[in-house]
């Protein structure tokens, strides 16, 4: 049966991140360099995002590029960095017919001049699309987004643009990276580790967490529409009981 065909198009998560993991273990496995399985690993996008978009999701967020990533060898760093550029131009096209917007998040300006001006073009050509937003997390951290969240903040109490009082969820959610999306619903990460590796932890607090031993570069549309099915197959309750949720469901 197709895996499409047992998806409820009614409770599809709005927003699905992915951490990318398992490119080094694949191009080992085949006696490689760890850049083979990074440049082996664009189906697995392409594929992931186009499942995303034929079946509702609002939003994909792919945890490109960390924070601690700087510390990886310089040679894999920049090989990173020259696919990054060469993806972005190739994909354009295909960003372009399925009405795909491309966003970032991350400390962007750490990035190599050449990917910024890229990524920039990139964002500027496909600001007017709206099935679906791309966001690429690059040279990202959580626990840094939320210290510069916290910090901004700070700002506007000395400047008197805002009373402590005044301090709240929605406060905090307008000063992250991510003020312009939904709450991740759903994260998914490959490789069969089972770490949160420092992504999105705010906008995670209620999401639903699915991890599978399938390495990133053989990551496919059908294995992102199983991840999207255990979704559905499980009682998101956000601090309440069963009971309560099957009465409001009625």
């Amino acid at each position: 049966m197709d895996k499409k065909l047992q998806i409820n198009l009614q409770k599809v998560p709005q927003h699905v991140a992915i951490i990318m993991d398992g490119n080094g273990r694949w191009a080992r496995g085949k006696g490689m360099e760890r850049v083979f399985g990074h440049r082996n690993a664009l189906t697995s996008v392409r594929e992931s995002i186009e499942a995303a978009a034929e079946i509702g999701v609002r939003a994909i967020t792919l945890y490109a590029f960390s924070t601690e990533n700087w510390n990886r060898p310089k040679r894999e760093v920049n090989a990173l960095m020259k696919l990054l550029i060469t993806s972005l131009k190739k994909e354009l096209p295909t960003f372009q017919k399925n009405g795909v917007l491309v966003n970032a998040i991350g400390n962007l300006s750490n990035l190599p001049e050449k990917a910024q001006k890229t990524l920039a073009e990139v964002r500027e050509l496909t600001k007017t699309n709206s099935k679906i937003t791309l966001t690429l997390a690059l040279s990202y951290g959580a626990r840094e987004e939320i210290v510069n969240a916290i910090k901004n903040i700070s700002k506007k109490v000395v400047n008197n643009q805002l009373q402590i009082k005044e301090i709240e969820e929605k406060i905090i959610n307008n000063h992250l990276y991510t003020f312009n999306l939904p709450d991740v619903d759903l994260m998914i990460r490959t490789s069969g580790e089972q770490r949160i590796s420092n992504f999105l932890l705010w906008q995670m607090a209620y999401a639903e967490l699915y991890f599978t031993e399938i390495l990133w570069p053989d990551f496919r549309k059908g294995d992102f529409f199983d991840a999207i099915i255990e979704y559905q197959n499980r009682e998101r309750r956000f601090g309440k009981t069963s009971e309560q949720i099957e009465i409001s469901n009625e």
